[in-house]
């Protein structure tokens, strides 16, 4: 029996038509966030001020970083729970080697992000070669970093009052009344949406989510490009670590838990697929920002935690709902 492929003019039609959906879908995210905007806009004339419009912009620096990085293990057909309490280990090692070691700034911060690199190569290496879901893997990576950040610190806050300069990388302003944090999300993006679209990386990331086994037998080695891509993702985790602690001026063990359903979210929401295979840095921007504006809108308008809980909740149902009917229909 002979398997007759689709002529290449219908090949490339439908790799044309996939492309226009993935447009599609950001086209409706942002005119998602544009009516989310415009409507508390109407509500609270607070709302609608360059001040807030900023406060916005940085509240996005760390959601946005850690859903930069979700995005290559999401679009992989992968998950990673543990980068909320990662970032969170990752910004009391900042502590250790800073405050307790007295190491430089130039170096205790690549360090500190590296770090999170290391945590994102034990996931893809318990994720490719221990055959571990991504789901339980990363799970229990979640649970090692939350205990991990408690006894590093010995549960108690590390402070950075006596490393010079470490606040301003997330407070200071190189651009007037734009904080650093905020041009800082704006660089890394730009670097992910490079390599997630023009490298090697990116091509097999895509490559791994829409098929792993025919990636494989094309001689790609999958466990290792998975490795790759989980470590690459903790390098983002390892800067959110080092972003919100330069934000608080010090490293809180206890923060991070709720951060990695936020970051999926906004990826989500951003037109990435549960199931790997498409997504896109510029989706996931898009995503965070509707969280961010969510959030921000809701507590101006004085709604409760346990309710704004609930609508980002409901949220995030729509966007995978809405994933669900997309896939579908390719």
């Amino acid at each position: 029996m002979t398997t007759v492929k689709a002529p290449a003019p219908e090949r490339q039609q439908g790799s044309v038509s996939a492309a226009i959906r993935s447009r599609l879908q950001q086209l409706l995210a942002f005119a998602s966030l544009v009516v989310i905007y415009a409507f508390f806009s109407i509500v609270s004339p607070f709302f609608f001020s360059y001040g807030n419009f900023i406060a916005i912009l940085y509240s996005t620096v760390v959601i946005g970083t850690l859903a930069i990085g979700t995005t290559f293990v999401i679009i992989s057909a992968g998950i990673d729970l543990s980068i909320g309490t990662g970032m969170a280990l990752c910004a009391v090692m900042a502590g250790v080697f800073m405050v307790k070691l007295g190491l430089p700034l130039a170096l205790g911060v690549p360090l500190s992000v590296l770090f999170g690199g290391v945590l994102g190569l034990v996931n893809g290496i318990n994720v490719a070669l221990l055959r571990i879901p991504p789901f339980i893997a990363t799970l229990a990576m979640m649970l090692v970093a939350e205990g991990l950040a408690l006894v590093l610190s010995n549960s108690t806050p590390i402070y950075f009052t006596d490393v010079a300069g470490y606040s301003d990388l997330s407070i200071g302003n190189l651009i007037p009344n734009v904080p650093n944090g905020v041009l800082i999300l704006l660089v890394v993006a730009i670097i992910a949406g490079v390599l997630l679209t023009k490298s090697v990386l990116g091509r097999y990331t895509y490559s791994i989510g829409s098929n792993e086994e025919a990636t494989a037998l094309s001689g790609i080695d999958v466990r290792k490009w998975k490795i790759a891509i989980y470590a690459f993702a903790g390098l983002f985790t390892g800067l959110a670590g080092v972003m919100i602690s330069a934000r608080l001026g010090s490293a809180q063990p206890a923060t991070g838990m709720g951060y990695e359903l936020q970051a999926i979210a906004a990826v989500v929401i951003g037109g990435t697929s549960l199931s790997g295979g498409k997504g896109s840095i510029v989706g996931t921007l898009i995503g965070a920002l509707i969280i961010s504006v969510l959030n921000n809108g809701l507590q101006i308008m004085s709604i409760p935690q346990e309710w704004q809980n609930v609508i980002l909740g409901g949220v995030i149902l729509v966007a995978v709902y809405t994933d669900r009917i997309r896939k579908k229909e390719a």
